[in-house]
C-alpha cells in the first residue's frame, strides 16, 4: 500500500497550499486533504506516515489522535506555544510562503538527520519506513549559484552584483530556473533548493 501523508484541516485553501508543499518535498508519497475527522474515518485504509492537523481538529479527536501523535504536526495560526510546550510540532500557518517551507523542511530534516540531495529519503519509523527518491538537481552550476542566492531573498540588483554579472543576465537565468523547475514560487524553490543542497537550512 502507497504510503500517506493525511492532511486534516477544515481550511480547504490552507489544505490545498500546505499539499502543494509537501507533494514537492515527498514527490514519492500521495498526500490526501480531508476537511474533517468523520471524511477521513469514511476514507478507505491508509498507510499514513505523518498527520498535518488544525488545533480544532486536535482538540476534539484528541483520543483518536493519541497513538498517531509522534506522527502528527499541528498546523496553527500563530506559534502556538501550548502545543509546543507539549512537545507537539507545528507549522505556522500565517508565515510566509518561504518560512512554512522551511518549518516542513526542519520538520522533516529532525526524523531523517543523514541529509537529503542525490541520497534517498526516509520517512517514517519501523513498519512506516519508506525510501524515496529525491529529485536530482537540473540546473546549470550558473543556475544553482543564482537560486541560492533568490532563496536568500537576494534582489535582482544584488544578485547582479554579487555573481559579477549583469541584470539582464540574472533575469535570463531566473526564468530558466522557473521554466525548468516549473514554478516561481518561493515556497518550492527554496524546498528545491535546500533538498538539492544548493543551500543549507541555516542560510534561509
Amino acid at each position: 500500500m502507497q504510503p500517506q501523508m493525511v492532511i486534516i484541516i477544515e481550511n480547504t485553501l490552507m489544505a490545498m497550499a500546505l499539499r502543494s508543499l509537501l507533494q514537492d518535498m515527498v514527490p514519492g508519497v500521495d498526500v490526501v486533504c480531508y476537511n474533517s475527522m468523520e471524511s477521513f474515518r469514511n476514507a478507505p485504509s491508509l498507510r499514513v506516515v505523518h498527520y498535518f492537523v488544525s488545533p480544532t481538529i486536535l482538540f476534539h479527536n484528541s483520543e483518536e489522535l493519541k497513538p498517531h501523535l509522534r506522527r502528527t504536526i499541528v498546523v496553527a495560526e500563530g506559534e502556538a506555544p501550548t502545543f509546543i510546550q507539549s512537545g507537539l510540532r507545528i507549522i505556522d500557518a500565517t508565515a510566509t510562503e518561504q518560512q512554512i517551507a522551511r518549518q516542513i523542511i526542519e520538520i522533516h530534516q529532525m526524523g531523517h538527520p543523514s541529509g537529503h540531495g542525490h541520497h534517498s529519503t526516509h520517512i517514517g519509523s519501523g513498519e512506516d519506513r519508506e525510501t524515496l527518491s529525491v529529485v536530482p538537481a537540473q540546473l546549470s552550476p550558473r543556475e544553482r549559484d543564482v537560486l541560492a542566492y533568490v532563496v536568500k531573498g537576494f534582489i535582482n540588483k544584488e544578485i547582479a552584483e554579487a555573481l559579477n554579472i549583469s541584470l539582464a543576465t540574472v533575469v535570463f537565468h531566473r526564468n530558466n530556473i522557473s521554466e525548468k523547475l516549473k514554478t516561481r514560487s518561493i515556497g518550492r524553490l527554496t524546498i528545491y533548493a535546500v533538498l538539492n543542497n544548493i543551500v543549507s537550512i541555516s542560510d534561509i
